[in-house]
């Protein structure tokens, strides 16, 4: 029993790691895009 709670807990934190990089990754994206072309616009 213990087990299986060891092996489940392994298996949920790879999906929470990944999503968690991602949402930073794209919260670090939306900033840059919003930032730069805001000061920069295109012509």
């Amino acid at each position: 029993m213990v087990f299986a709670g060891v092996v489940w807990h392994f298996w949920i934190a790879v999906p929470l790691a990944a999503g968690g990089i991602l949402a930073v990754v794209a919260a670090v994206v939306g900033y840059l895009q919003k930032v730069t072309y805001r000061r920069y616009p295109r012509d």
